[in-house]
């Protein structure tokens, strides 16, 4: 006894200096190091049982506890049969006498030790476990701590972690299933006694002016006078006994019914338990009564009464997401359904004392809940909700019994007065789930459309209304205002932007369903934004500077502030909903399309034939930005529209072109005085995506001959004008290429007007080329730092240019590619007989080897063989072993994307298929296996490593026959076991090298490599070509001897 008395004193100390503030790290370490010696030794448990039984010590107890745990979960098996029974009494027996006077996390943590024991011997050397929880739920002394115990039981033995067998697993979760129905019986009782024993002393509340009206709509979603009844009874006060002993047995239900499946255990009487505890969610008066009284023991008993609604909620929604439900618990479905919706009738009922909103504000008040999380009761109710719609609104709306239009109407009512920004994104998912339930019915019922339509008309065009009226500061500036437009989230979308997108989701998933419905619901409202937009010619003025907007008094500058955000955000639900006017209903919906389109091309040439964007204003930091947001956005708008005009194109042709022809023409002239480097960088963005849109894929015929277009071909030949921004130059390069290389739609190829095109193209490339192209002749002089820096600049803004020409055209008719490599062919030799000298310059060469992968990619072909033989050997010259180890171990990200880029050219010149590119093999094996391999090798960063194992498996998977050169006779003859290798030192290297990848602790890598491998074992049959080649290689020998087993 003296000696467990001294060890526990010694024990306090330690734990008491390892917590003191002023202990340091290096007497942390050794204080670690004695405990966790002491904690290896055998029998140190007894010590940790006297310590638990005599200290009050917090620390103590818990290292005590973790002692046992670690013995149980670590080393059970060898501890022997006596002390494991010992064990197995005294624990309880501990937890028994003192569960009262511990502190809830050390009486948590013992519940946890005994569980973990179930978990091992239960039933068969621990045969009362079970048996002992039920008892201390049943004892009124102990419930409280029987229900923790059933608690971490369900949550240790039904998902058990990954530390036990299957059939362990498996045995556990059926002795479990075997309780469940004893179980969920014990519950129900101790929640309906609790209830039934509160009730009778509860005061009946006066009834209210709108009772009668609350039990109708009541009585018609249960069916039934007598439960609506039951549902209106008050909700009793509790004492905090009660509400404890009650939170935990909801808690409890909510982690069962997280794994149980439905069945008739889970009976009606439980079920309107759960719905009678629901309610104190949504009662308002308790929140009332403790803020009056004021005191915080009041307050208290309102957040636990909140508490208790909240985790009733989490049952219902623990139910909600089972998708699986047998066909006798669908009747228990249905009542689940109307009695939730009851509560959301409930929450959502206005009367003298409550707004919605305020009373929706009050609920969404945050609970520290199950696992210490704030939660709210709205937060679980819109869980509900979602559940509702996503997983059970299909088998629910067939029933005559359940009025899914007044469910929609109450769900109006909820998200339109949501209290919070994140409640109303998360009520529009919902609406979204709806939408495309709805849709996907129709799709799937041709035949009823008109019916289905016809039920959710109202709802939908009311939906459609309220949603764009939240868009707009006209009726939402205070919320809208709220919103932060400046701060990016994980998804790089403002607070304003995501709540603007997820609304237009909504609104363009209505057009799809009504969308003449729709489109006289927006365009009104943006016709109406439009004439103040267009009308305000009339109050510019010329003054000393400029022209101003003679707009100066501050309440008019604020409405027209709200008005062009209004304007904005309406261009965006007009561009978004382009998609609904082309292909099948082109036709049927032409006129509403054309409508538009002549209205964004008219707004589009006003503003740039007046200048809005340069314009002076009273407020400038305000009305300035919203100027050029609304011209922006319009042009955005338009360029949505490029796949109608594109088939308007198609279905004008040869016929009545005038119209169509104005339009572009138009708009062209709205574009070309925005492509400018004075103008503003996110309008003459717009400008140019809008450009691009039209030669790409609208692609008229008569393009070239616009005098507009002719005008921004000189603008950007000419040397001397401003060069743009380098996305805006880009663009327009990309813009003027692909109008004189995209074949014109609906004319045969012989009136293409190829040679004339080409022509016109080379002249394009030469213009934009032609300083890059003067860098050939001093690529081998020494140059100057200022000089260098100049000719970066050069080679940085030509090859990006040149690069995006490409690309864009890499899908493309051969004609087209033909074409483009003509033009471009002396600037890709340029860039050869550069690359030499620039190779030094990691910068450079990235960029230099970006535009080659690119070509690889997209003009092979075009490029020919012999010149295609000249780039890769350069390449392969260039890259010694040297130079690539500067470029991984010196020059940083940088230089390892120059390596990467390299690979990735030689992944495509692998792949290629023929003889024509087989000579370059053992090069590209060499260089991998010799130079790049042996450096990256050792290293733990993940750089380069990617990319050299998918070059291996091409070089593999498209080449097998430079290893495996078998004759067909061969290939299937039973008796062969093994092919005849050939180039196997090879091989033998790439395998190693995948074997060595399997040992290092990249788990990309590894799950890549391990991809690669099953792909050639699937095409190739490598297990069994190979098998022992591999099984000699480290990384290679546990999968070979798993494969051995397995028959390979």
């Amino acid at each position: 006894m003296a000696s467990e008395e001294a060890s526990l004193r010694s024990l306090e100390s330690l734990m008491t200096e390892f917590f003191h503030n002023c202990t340091t790290n290096e007497r942390k370490r050794e204080i670690e190091e004695l405990l966790n010696n002491f904690a290896q030794q055998i029998g140190a448990w007894r010590f940790c049982l006297y310590f638990l039984s005599s200290t009050r010590n917090d620390y103590v107890m818990m290292y005590s506890l973790t002692v046992f745990e670690n013995l149980i979960n670590k080393m059970w098996l060898g501890v022997p049969s006596q002390d494991k029974m010992e064990i197995r009494s005294c624990l309880p027996k501990l937890l028994l006498a003192h569960h009262k006077t511990l502190p809830y996390f050390i009486r948590n943590k013992l519940c946890k030790v005994i569980v973990d024991i179930g978990r091992q011997d239960w039933p068969m050397f621990y045969h009362d476990f079970f048996t002992n929880i039920l008892q201390l739920i049943q004892s009124p002394v102990t419930t409280p701590l029987g229900l923790i115990m059933l608690k971490t039981t369900s949550e240790e033995l039904a998902c058990p972690r990954e530390d036990l067998s299957v059939a362990r697993k498996e045995e556990l979760r059926k002795l479990l299933l075997d309780q469940v129905q004893t179980v969920l019986g014990l519950l129900t009782g101790i929640l309906e006694s609790i209830w039934d024993k509160h009730s009778v002393t509860a005061a009946t509340p006066p009834p209210s002016p709108t009772s009668g009206e609350s039990g109708d709509l009541l009585s018609s979603l249960l069916q039934s006078p007598s439960a609506a009844k039951l549902l209106n009874q008050p909700i009793p006060i509790l004492d905090t006994e009660s509400e404890y002993i009650c939170s935990l047995a909801l808690e409890c239900l909510a982690h069962l019914f997280s794994w149980i499946p439905l069945s008739t255990s889970i009976t009606p009487s439980l079920l309107t338990t759960i719905f009678h505890f629901a309610r104190f969610g949504c009662d308002t008066r308790v929140r009332k009564m403790s803020s009056v009284n004021g005191s915080s023991q009041n307050s208290v008993l309102g957040q636990e009464r909140g508490r208790l609604g909240i985790l009733a909620m989490s049952c219902i929604n623990e139910l909600m997401s089972k998708n699986c439900v047998p066909m006798e618990f669908e009747e228990y479905l249905l009542r689940m359904f109307q009695q939730t919706f009851y509560l959301l009738q409930k929450i959502t009922k206005e009367n003298n004392a409550h707004t919605v909103k305020s009373r929706l504000e009050e609920l969404d008040e945050r609970v520290l809940c199950w696992k210490r999380q704030a939660e709210s009761y709205i937060e679980k109710f819109t869980d509900f909700l979602r559940l509702f719609v996503s997983v059970h609104l299909r088998r629910i709306e067939s029933y005559s019994q359940f009025p899914v239009v007044e469910f929609l109407a109450l769900l109006f009512k909820y998200t339109f007065h949501q209290p919070t920004h994140e409640g109303y994104f998360s009520c529009l998912d919902i609406w979204t789930l709806f939408l495309d339930y709805l849709t996907s019915k129709i799709k799937s019922r041709l035949a009823d459309k008109e019916a289905v339509l016809n039920r959710y008309e109202d709802a939908l065009v009311l939906l459609l209304t309220e949603v764009l009226n939240r868009i707009q500061f006209r009726y939402n500036q205070a919320q809208l205002e709220e919103l932060d437009d400046e701060t990016l989230d994980d998804d790089q979308q403002t607070e304003w932007q995501r709540y603007l997108r997820q609304s237009l989701e909504v609104v363009a998933k209505v057009m799809e369903l009504l969308p003449t419905h729709a489109f006289s619901t927006l365009f009104p409202v943006l016709q109406d934004n439009l004439e103040v937009y267009l009308g305000l010619q009339q109050f510019v003025v010329t003054s000393g500077t400029g022209h101003r907007l003679n707009i100066t008094a501050e309440n008019d500058c604020r409405r027209l502030h709200c008005s062009l955000r209004d304007l904005s955000s309406l261009l965006q639900a007009v561009g978004r909903l382009a998609e609904y006017f082309i292909g099948d209903v082109f036709a049927a919906r032409f006129n509403d399309a054309l409508t538009v389109v002549e209205r964004l091309v008219k707004v589009t040439l006003y503003g740039s034939q007046i200048k809005l964007y340069n314009i002076e204003t009273a407020v400038p930091s305000v009305l300035k930005p919203d100027l050029i947001d609304v011209h922006a956005q319009s042009l955005a708008a338009l360029q949505a529209y490029a796949h109608w005009l594109a088939q308007f194109y198609s279905e004008i042709h040869r016929q009545n072109p005038e119209q169509f022809i104005s339009l572009v023409s138009t708009a062209l002239e709205a574009i070309t005085p925005l492509i400018s480097s004075k103008v503003q960088e996110k309008l003459l963005l717009s400008a140019c995506h809008l450009l691009v849109s039209l030669a790409t894929t609208v692609r008229p015929v008569f393009l070239i001959s616009i005098p507009a277009v002719q005008k921004v071909f000189n603008r950007i030949t000419d040397t001397s004008a401003q060069r743009l921004p380098d996305k805006a130059q880009v663009l327009v390069c990309r813009a003027l290429s692909n109008v004189l290389l995209l074949p014109w739609p609906n004319l045969p190829e012989t009136e293409q007007q190829w040679a004339v095109r080409s022509t016109n193209h080379a002249s394009l490339i030469s213009a934009l080329t032609r300083e890059y192209r003067q860098l050939k002749s001093n690529a081998i002089l020494p140059q100057r730092k200022v000089q260098l820096e100049d000719t970066k600049v050069i080679i940085h803004q030509t090859l990006s240019v040149l690069e995006d020409i490409v690309e864009s055209i890499s899908g493309e008719s051969t004609k087209s590619r033909q074409i483009c490599y003509q033009s471009l062919q002396e600037s890709v030799q340029v860039s050869l007989a550069l690359f030499p000298a620039f190779i030094h310059q990691s910068d450079v060469t990235d960029e230099m080897l970006s535009f080659f992968l690119t070509l690889f990619r997209g003009l092979r072909v075009q490029m020919g063989v012999p010149f295609t033989e000249q780039i890769i050997q350069t390449f392969l010259n260039m890259f010694t072993r040297e130079q690539l180890a500067e470029s991984i171990l010196h020059e940083g990200s940088t230089g390892c994307r120059v390596v990467e880029k390299f690979l990735k050219i030689l992944q495509v010149v692998v792949q290629e298929p023929g003889q024509v590119f087989k000579p370059f093999l053992p090069s590209v094996i060499s260089l991998c296996m010799e130079q790049v391999y042996p450096i990256i090798a050792e290293r733990s960063s993940p750089d380069v490593k990617a990319e050299l194992f998918e070059l291996l498996f091409r070089v593999l998977h498209h080449n097998w026959r430079y290893f495996f050169k078998s004759s067909v006779l061969a290939s299937v003859q039973r008796g062969v076991a093994e092919e005849q290798m050939e180039n196997e030192a090879q091989f033998s290297a790439i395998m190693q090298a995948f074997g060595q990848s399997f040992l290092q602790p990249d788990i990309h890598l590894f799950k890549q490599n391990l991809f690669y491998l099953e792909t050639l074992n699937t095409k190739q049959k490598l297990y069994h070509k190979t098998f022992r080649q591999l099984a000699r290689f480290p990384g290679f020998q546990e999968h070979c001897a798993g494969l051995k087993l397995v028959g390979v």
